[in-house]
């Protein structure tokens, strides 16, 4: 397959002209729950096969379902947390299919009126560019069970453990236009939902999957048909899934063929989808009210108190680092992506002397210095060997001017290795700035005595100065304020 040459973060030039590329895409979250949607049965993961599973799950003749209030909350929550429209009232409805790790022969879903209506996404792309992306609706529904195929060689195995577990359906509208876009919206609505608590968003687990839908068209034409892209269960799986489905599909059109409407999956190993099966319409599911279901119903109290009680989510918090700390929103974007992070680095405010002075240094040290070397290591933060409060420490001593930006490093180097209270390890090891510019004045002046045509060209171009100022550092061990330094070294000079 020859690869169309991809015109800008839109436009996807093909053999006969530009296309692009629609993305729509059906987030399945599994709601943080001690018990399964319908029933008492844990959610643990990685339980022994079928060993969580009640009478309700394993679809008991006479069993009835009765709905968990915490899930009904949780989803709420996290409508809030998307500035959605909450549905006072919302219906459960029936999906009729028959697959053998669907006991029930059907999923206990909604259709019409889902509990969350229109929301919205708004996602932030490394060119600076702004994004919102429509929220759909939202609604709840049970999980299917799970079959095995590695287990015997000419039989698949079912376990129940999952079937009945919450899930939230979070459907976006069709406004996303690129493979960069789908994995930044993904990734934000990730972390939303981590922040409020309603999913832990562990892909892994398969605890957030994707159904990615995928249509081309020419700019400013209708809709096309699309294709879904089923349980993608990574951020990078996604982008190389719309990637190449998009060629696929520019391809088969400009070569004269037709889009089939189809489910299909995506083969990481091979990097293409493949098809599944045609894709099936509302009408083939026969939805219908459960009957067994009442509709759920709640007051606009419920929905305040949950509004009141939400914590300050990702937006929001960028909004005021950018203020209180003169964070570029870059860094102030990469300090909330992940909440563990964000509430580091707040921790690490929280034991500075001087917040106004030192915070952005603070998120210096975080996002460079701490994050750096966790990457390096393959660390979490949760796992980092220096703690917020020996952070803190070391950035007040910068502030103070006890310390040098070059000293501060060895010094995170030590209590990354050793441990310690950092400023005990200053005064220990004699790791202080100098103070007293008559202790090196000698060397300044040995260093101007050393480089004449360095003086003439400084003299000449001050910026220049810089190289005297490294000089001196590289002399006295980096004990040396550089600022103090760059005064001394303008006034002998004469600059």
């Amino acid at each position: 397959m020859n690869a169309p040459v991809k015109t800008s973060s839109k436009l996807i030039r093909g053999a006969t002209g530009d296309w692009e590329v629609v993305i729509g895409m059906e987030i399945h979250a599994q709601v943080t729950s001690n018990a399964k949607l319908f029933s008492g049965a844990a959610t643990v993961f990685g339980g022994a096969p079928n060993n969580q599973v009640s009478l309700i799950d394993a679809a008991m003749p006479g069993m009835l379902p009765v709905i968990n209030e915490e899930c009904v909350r949780q989803a709420v929550r996290t409508g809030l947390g998307l500035k959605a429209k909450i549905n006072l009232k919302s219906v459960f409805d029936r999906k009729n299919y028959f697959y053998p790790d669907l006991p029930q022969g059907y999923q206990i879903s909604q259709f019409k009126s889902p509990i969350v209506g229109e929301g919205e996404v708004v996602i932030d792309l490394e060119d600076g560019e702004t994004v919102t992306v429509g929220i759909e609706r939202l609604h709840l529904e049970q999980d299917a069970g799970k079959l095995l195929h590695d287990q015997h060689p000419s039989m698949s195995y079912v376990d129940l453990n999952r079937s009945g577990v919450a899930l939230m359906e979070i459907v976006s509208k069709p406004d996303i236009r690129s493979s960069e876009q789908a994995r930044a919206y993904v990734t934000k609505l990730r972390s939303i939902l981590r922040y409020l608590g309603t999913c832990d968003g562990d892909m892994e687990k398969g605890n957030l999957r994707a159904d990615v839908n995928v249509s081309v068209r020419r700019p400013g034409e209708p809709l096309g048909t699309r294709c879904e892209i089923k349980n993608v269960n990574s951020i990078r799986f996604i982008g190389q899934a719309i990637d190449y489905e998009a060629r696929r599909q520019i391809e088969i059109i400009e070569d004269g063929g037709a889009i089939d409407q189809e489910t299909r999956l995506f083969d990481p190993g091979k990097g293409e989808t493949r098809s599944m099966r045609s894709k099936e319409e509302a009408h083939d599911y026969r939805y219908f009210p459960d009957p067994d279901l009442l509709p759920l119903e709640f007051t606009q109290s419920f929905v305040d108190d949950l509004r009141a009680h939400l914590p300050e989510l990702p937006d929001e918090k960028k909004a005021r680092f950018i203020k209180d700390f003169a964070l570029t929103p870059y860094d102030a974007g990469v300090l909330v992506a992940e909440r563990e992070n964000a509430e580091f680095f707040e921790a690490v405010l929280g034991g500075l002397k001087d917040r106004a002075r030192d915070g952005k240094l603070a998120a210096n040290w975080v996002i460079n210095e701490l994050s750096g070397r966790l990457n390096k290591e393959a660390k979490d933060i949760a796992s980092s060997p220096v703690s917020s409060v020996q952070l803190a420490s070391i950035v007040n001593l910068i502030g103070a001017g006890t310390i040098s930006g070059k000293i501060a490093k060895d010094l995170f180097e030590i209590v990354w290795t050793e441990g310690g209270d950092p400023e005990a390890l200053v005064e220990a090891r004699g790791m202080k700035q100098v103070t007293d510019l008559g202790a090196i004045a000698k060397v300044v002046d040995d260093i101007i005595a050393a480089n004449p045509d360095k003086v003439a060209q400084a003299k000449a171009k001050p910026a220049l100065i810089g190289w005297f100022v490294g000089q001196v550092m590289k002399a006295s061990g980096g004990k040396v304020n550089p600022q103090a330094v760059n005064d001394l070294l303008k006034s002998k000079l004469g600059l």
